[in-house]
């Protein structure tokens, strides 16, 4: 998880599309919509956006087609100049760096991986995961040892002389995922990275991720459609209409209280019991007794305790410590599906 401080920080940031957006930016009325910045001529790729996000986390960002999420991602990486609004990285105004800093943050601090793989056809693995030490201008011999080192990471040990023809789709998804960690990036940007695949290798591949993350801490942003893949990756998810923020939260309190209509027709049909944990639903000025439950299970995971148990509030604890109880009855709600 985060620590405090933003390692991206992302605050009232515009992108609007059209013949001239920053002047437009300057004198749009106040509270235009969507709708009416499109029947103006102009569409809104970013509207209004701020965000922030730490060190060390994974940060979802879903919405449909044409939502804003891989605009607002560009944006992050200054792919996309933004109409308005700051973005910082590290402390850094992007906007405000010449174009051999935006380079060099680029090429020490980012690591991108997209849907399409990008896969150099007539070069091996091996070449594929080092070609962006090579850009570099690094030593032969120390890339190839790096590429070797992260091949074995994502598990293509054996394959390093295998040309992209010859691996499955998510192999060669997994050197792409090789490649842009083998300079070592602080922070992460993945565009659906896993659309592509088939439902059996996208679960692998989402177990194979979660590894990489639990190791290597990483800072990271990750897009999707998929609210499954969401809810199961990431730390906090955003949700995206109309180039605007619906909510950013925790998956349970996205599950639990969606900020709008939009964010709740996204959650109406997910299991809550298999997001919510005991967490979530601490009241800390109650204690309980008896056996405590930990605070990081899930409800579902506490279903045979809940239905079986006949005390009113159950204590939970973190970390050795009860922080407080949940109520039977409530998480009884939860497992049984109750709005």
């Amino acid at each position: 998880m985060a620590s405090d401080a933003p390692v991206i920080a992302c605050r009232n940031v515009w992108k609007i599309f059209g013949d001239d957006p920053t002047g437009y930016l300057k004198k749009m009325p106040s509270g235009h919509s969507y709708d009416d910045i499109r029947a103006d001529g102009y569409i809104a790729g970013v509207k209004d956006v701020s965000i922030e996000v730490g060190r060390g986390e994974m940060l979802v960002i879903m919405g449909l087609s044409g939502s804003g999420k891989s605009t607002l991602v560009r944006c992050f990486s200054r792919l996309h100049d933004i109409t308005g609004g700051t973005i910082e990285v590290e402390g850094q105004d992007i906007m405000a760096l010449s174009e051999k800093e935006l380079i060099d943050l680029r090429r020490n601090k980012m690591g991108m991986v997209f849907q399409s793989f990008g896969l150099l056809p007539h070069r091996t693995v091996l070449d594929n995961v080092a070609f962006p030490l090579e850009m570099r201008g690094q030593d032969k011999h120390a890339r190839r040892a790096r590429a070797l080192e992260v091949i074995k990471l994502v598990g293509l040990e054996g394959r390093e002389d295998y040309f992209p023809r010859e691996l499955s789709g998510g192999q060669q998804q997994r050197v792409g995922i090789a490649r842009s960690l083998a300079i070592e990036p602080d922070i992460w940007f993945l565009d659906e990275p896993f659309s592509a695949l088939d439902p059996l290798i996208r679960r692998e591949m989402q177990d194979e991720f979660l590894r990489l993350q639990e190791m290597l801490g990483k800072t990271i942003v990750f897009i999707t459609h998929d609210f499954d893949e969401a809810l199961r990756l990431a730390d906090r998810i955003a949700i995206m209409k109309d180039g605007a923020v619906e909510q950013c939260d925790t998956p349970d309190q996205i599950v639990m209280n969606p900020a709008t209509e939009y964010v709740r027709k996204f959650t109406e049909e997910i299991d809550k019991s298999r997001v919510v944990h005991a967490g979530i639903l601490v009241k800390p000025d109650q204690k309980g007794e008896g056996d405590p439950v930990p605070a990081g299970a899930t409800i579902h995971a506490l279903a045979s305790t809940l239905v079986s148990d006949t005390r009113e509030f159950i204590p939970v604890v973190d970390n050795d410590t009860v922080i407080g109880a949940i109520s039977r009855q409530e998480a009884l709600h939860v497992l049984v599906g109750s709005n």
